[in-house]
């Protein structure tokens, strides 16, 4: 049976309590999730992180044990995440060392079970220990799934040829174009000024 990965933001802590906000696509392995919030593993659910070895994410859970997943329908949220480090709204977790993003949908907490650091990514599996649900979740409309395209698009400039950036970035802007509202517009543009400033356009 194989995962649904699912687009997240991911907070953890390092020791001295700096926070880290990163986007990343996780495993999702569902388990038969339970109904409202819990302190125990969510009748098996679990989630596996897979960061590379030289990112902060990777260095924190390492060091804690402990990271929070976090879903939300504001792609504004994973454009800046891809590009830089902001420091966004939180408030403590419930039950892990760590926070939750104010501006989440839901989240999960997650305590590791076991980490595997063979390069290039690690391989860490996490049991759920706690979810909570902050607001409903709108959903994606095709303008928020092309800027998570684009997120995505923004932080593999350095294995992708820029001419082929350039093409899907085009091709994603008219739908981006076509359907966004103000949220999904900026986070476009957020992107699309990385890319430029990253470099001459390709050819």
């Amino acid at each position: 049976m194989s995962p649904l990965i699912v687009e997240s933001i991911v907070t953890t802590m390092d020791a001295g309590g700096t926070v880290n906000v990163a986007p990343m696509g996780v495993e999702w392995w569902e388990g038969g999730e339970g109904e409202g919030e819990g302190t125990g593993n969510e009748r098996g659910t679990r989630i596996v992180l897979k960061p590379f070895l030289d990112t902060t994410t990777f260095r924190n859970v390492r060091a804690t044990g402990a990271a929070v997943v976090n879903l939300t329908d504001d792609v504004l949220l994973f454009a800046r995440a891809a590009i830089s480090s902001p420091q966004y709204p939180t408030r403590p977790a419930s039950v892990v060392r760590g926070v939750v993003l104010e501006a989440a949908c839901s989240w999960r907490e997650l305590r590791v079970r076991s980490l595997d650091p063979t390069p290039p990514r690690a391989r860490i599996e996490a049991d759920v220990v706690h979810r909570g649900t902050a607001r409903e979740f709108i959903g994606f409309n095709r303008a928020r799934n092309a800027v998570l395209e684009a997120a995505i698009l923004s932080t593999r400039l350095h294995l992708i040829p820029r001419a082929e950036v350039d093409r899907e970035l085009a091709r994603l802007q008219v739908i981006v174009d076509k359907t966004a509202g103000p949220r999904e517009l900026e986070a476009m543009q957020v992107l699309t000024d990385y890319v430029r400033r990253s470099g001459p356009p390709g050819t």
